[in-house]
């Protein structure tokens, strides 16, 4: 979960670097996307690696299922079907 967050905060701060340079100039339009996609696919990376993530008792269960159902609110996001069997296993 530190993780995910890390890898959240890092995408947060690489948009607003991205959209910093890309206001001045400093980048286009292809490099803003191929920038912004990196850092996205390390934060689905993070954020898989929780959904995958196979609790180890009862606390870390309720943990992680917190964890997601606060990503979900926070993000307005969804799971796929894949995603959804994997928390529910």
């Amino acid at each position: 979960m530190d993780r995910h967050i890390a890898a959240q905060l890092a995408t947060a701060d690489a948009v607003r670097v991205w959209d910093e340079r890309r206001a001045a100039g400093e980048a286009t339009s292809v490099t803003y996307a191929n920038g912004l996609f990196g850092v996205a696919q390390d934060e689905e990376a993070s954020r898989l690696a929780i959904v995958n993530y196979r609790p180890q008792g009862d606390r870390e269960l309720r943990m992680k299922l917190t964890y997601m159902a606060a990503y979900l609110i926070a993000t307005c996001g969804t799971l796929d079907a894949n995603e959804m069997n994997s928390i529910l296993e």
